[in-house]
């Protein structure tokens, strides 16, 4: 068995490059490995617990979230703060109403197991949106909204699915309360994580470890921590993680990068683990009493729900009627709903599956479909840029205490002054260091009359506040 896990773990990692040759969403190949070792294909793995699901996949979303909201910069943030916090609750309610509505017309479901199905699929796939991003070099403000938006809309259809489940439970109180909550929920998961992320910056300054795996092993306990107490507080968890990330993300501590590089790897296994454990929860050959009503769904959820929201979400927004179509059709599904999806299961709702396999299958149609066409969609609109160098070597300054100064890195732009100038004539500050340079692949150590070329790779060396000017003074074209 253990020897069998193997082979799935290092066929899981080679299938991120056939995914990204493809220009497929990641979590299609590990779907796809669940399903083949589960019960329907090779009968590996029977797994049929909802149940379990949830619990296991409650706990890797925290951290995935918690990720999502760390790699969030803050300069990223400011910019489409407005259009994509919008379209994270607004414009995952308007597709929710929206969907949910046609749902219950077309289909006679009750109202209300219309607006659950509607819920569990109206949010966005950070994971495949940073991927498709990550390969189609699109245009900064259209891809940071997608970004953003994609981070950030998970907890608004948490929340929404639980909403409607509780109401079809009958465990669900009075309106006022219920409206009380959900406020509290949004307003006390920002604040409970803003508290959280200031504990964590002082509990990381007062460790004072040698061993950096201590740093990573906190990482976890502060990640943990704001979850359990907001949980207990009444407030969001999800919202709580996602902000203390983006803080923390954005703030100076000791050992971030080693913590950075250890949330990106457990990240990483978090995603491959749910993904295949999803696809192991899934019977396909249920799909063929399904498929119908979910290529309904995920058609009226593309071709009508997606858009009418996105478009009412952007009007206080500056975006041409060719950017708003784009963001329409990057509104890919993903782990969320498919999680989600287990929620009626485990409250009893679905007893038959239906909802289940319809999320399944028609997440699974998202992903093919807008997942393999929002690249060519980008060059086709024009909104495709030209693709930065990327250096095949990192060089990091990995520091156990808390410091200003960090590394960072700098690619030289074509029209930039600085090509063919000296080093020793950048004026840069007699506070910044150029500590090494990747040209053509190859690392060259630099000396005060090394010349810059275009397309250059800098590592330097510098105060965290200087930053900025400094990449203005080396490309001011």
């Amino acid at each position: 068995m253990i020897l069998f896990i193997s082979f799935v773990i290092i066929l899981a990692m080679m299938s991120t490059k056939l995914s990204a040759k493809l220009g497929l969403p990641l979590l299609i190949g590990f779907i796809l490995i669940g399903i083949i070792v589960g019960s329907d294909v090779l009968n590996i793995f029977y797994f049929d617990n909802a149940v379990l699901t949830k619990r296991i996949a409650d706990i890797l979303l925290i951290f995935i979230i918690f990720d999502g909201g760390f790699r969030v910069t803050r300069d990223e943030f400011r910019s489409v703060a407005g259009p994509s916090l919008t379209l994270a609750t607004l414009g995952v309610a308007l597709t929710s109403g929206v969907l949910g509505l046609l749902i219950h017309f077309i289909f006679k479901f009750d109202l209300i197991y219309s607006l659950i199905i509607s819920s569990i699929i109206s949010s966005t796939d950070a994971a495949a949106v940073f991927m498709i991003n990550k390969s189609n070099p699109i245009k900064t403000r259209l891809a940071t909204t997608l970004n953003v938006e994609s981070a950030a809309n998970d907890p608004m259809a948490i929340l929404l699915t639980i909403t409607f489940i509780q109401i079809a439970t009958s465990a669900f109180e009075s309106p006022l309360i219920a409206i009380l909550k959900l406020i509290w929920q949004f307003i006390g998961g920002v604040f409970i994580g803003f508290i959280c992320y200031r504990l964590s910056a002082i509990v990381f300054k007062k460790l004072n470890a040698d061993n950096r795996g201590n740093y990573n092993v906190l990482i976890i306990g502060c990640i943990l921590f704001t979850y359990g107490i907001s949980d207990l507080l009444g407030a969001n968890g999800i919202i709580s993680v996602f902000f203390m990330g983006y803080w923390l993300g954005n703030s100076h501590f000791p050992a971030k990068k080693s913590v950075s590089s250890f949330l990106e790897s457990i990240s990483v296994i978090f995603n491959m683990a749910l993904f295949i454990m999803l696809g192991l929860l899934s019977f396909p050959h249920r799909f063929i009493y399904i498929w119908k009503e979910a290529i309904i769904i995920v058609a009226v959820m593309m071709f009508v729900a997606r858009p009418l929201a996105v478009f009412l979400s952007t009007i206080p927004f500056k975006y041409s009627l060719k950017e708003k179509c784009f963001i329409m059709w990057g509104g890919i599904k993903g782990a969320v709903p498919i999680v989600l999806a287990t929620y009626p299961l485990a409250a009893g709702i679905d007893n038959n599956g239906f909802i289940f396999d319809s999320i399944f299958f028609a997440v699974f149609l998202s992903c093919l479909i807008q997942g393999t066409t929002l690249g060519p969609l980008s060059k086709l609109l024009s909104f495709t840029e030209k693709r930065k160098k990327v250096s095949p070597h990192t060089v990091e300054l990995h520091s156990l205490q808390s410091s200003e100064i960090d590394m960072y890195e700098i690619t030289v732009e074509e029209n930039s002054k600085s090509i063919n100038v000296p080093i020793s004539e950048l004026n840069l500050g007699k506070d910044v260091l150029i500590s090494s340079i990747v040209r053509d692949g190859k690392i060259i150590l630099p000396k005060g009359h090394t010349k810059i070329d275009a397309h250059d790779i800098l590592f330097i060396l510098a105060q965290s506040s200087k930053i900025d000017g400094i990449i203005k003074s080396i490309n001011n074209a």
